[in-house]
């Protein structure tokens, strides 16, 4: 009756009875190591202690115990039951059980640990993996970032150039344009002028100069200088302002009015047409900006 054996070395060991014989029953009665995995494996599971639904009996494979019905019938039963172990030997197998025990116990702390290892392995991978996947992606927006910035710069470099050509054009078209105007002038010398009073007033070296520097001082305080040719006509000056100012020549915005600062003067349309040399603002002027009303 091995099976009676197992079941009070469980006990002795210190499983409860209802959970040993639960064991047993449920591992088909393969002897204590197969119920003490079994017992080690579920000892956390909430129904482990709830009855089984099959009577114990058929499930270790034993039919209900039947009355004998002589005396020699009894003698039989009796002398078929569970053998007398002496105390040394039931020591002997508790000692066995405890160390089987301790051994099972071991190996599964052995696994646990291992299967621990193994899950910290492998959420250290990830996370290795989601920091690459994040520094990669952060890499990715600043190479974007950069060339965005490379490309803007050159647009706006671009732009500047397009300016600049667009101003040398308009300086050769007026410099071809109201220079061939100026020469179509009479010479200053035999215009008829205001006489000055001495000598003093129109110094000899003043014909000498041949370019000008005009500053202008826009509406909004900003200012302008640039250098023109002494016979350059105002209007040239007006133009300038008007290409600074981003208006088309011959555009539907108000045009300008230009003004001289000391001694306050407004120049008219036909002043646009006389030289910078002839109107005192050789060999540098300041001028205002000013919006012109319409007539």
């Amino acid at each position: 009756m091995a099976e009676l054996t197992a079941l009070e070395s469980l006990i002795e060991m210190g499983f409860p009875s209802g959970r040993a014989e639960k064991a047993l029953a449920l591992t088909g009665n393969q002897g204590i190591e197969a119920a003490m995995d079994w017992l080690m494996e579920h000892e956390d599971d909430p129904d482990v202690d709830e009855p089984l639904d099959t009577p114990l009996g058929h499930i270790l494979g034993r039919e209900p115990a039947r009355e004998p019905v002589g005396p020699e019938g009894a003698g039989s039963a009796a002398g078929e039951s569970k053998p007398i172990l002496t105390e040394e030997e039931r020591q002997e197998q508790t000692k066995r059980m405890l160390e089987l025990m301790a051994q099972k116990q071991r190996e599964r702390e052995e696994r646990e640990e291992r299967e621990a290892l193994e899950r910290e392995k492998q959420r250290r991978r990830q996370g290795q993996e989601l920091s690459a996947a994040r520094q990669r992606l952060q890499e990715d927006e600043m190479r974007r970032a950069a060339e965005e910035r490379r490309r803007e710069k050159a647009e706006e470099l671009a732009a500047r150039q397009r300016v600049r050509e667009k101003i040398e054009r308009d300086k050769a078209e007026r410099a071809k344009k109201y220079g061939s105007s100026v020469s179509s002038q009479p010479s200053p010398a035999t215009e008829p002028g205001p006489v000055p009073s001495s000598p003093s007033q129109e110094p000899p070296t003043k014909r000498e100069y041949d370019q000008c520097r005009i500053q202008v001082r826009l509406p909004d305080g900003t200012s302008l200088t640039q250098t023109f040719r002494a016979r350059e006509q105002l209007a040239a000056v007006r133009l300038y302002v008007e290409l600074h100012r981003g208006e088309e020549p011959g555009g539907d915005q108000d045009p300008v009015q230009l003004l001289s600062g000391f001694p306050r003067r407004a120049f008219s349309e036909a002043d646009m047409e006389r030289p910078l040399q002839e109107l005192g603002l050789v060999p540098s002027a300041v001028l205002i900006v000013a919006k012109k009303c319409p007539s």
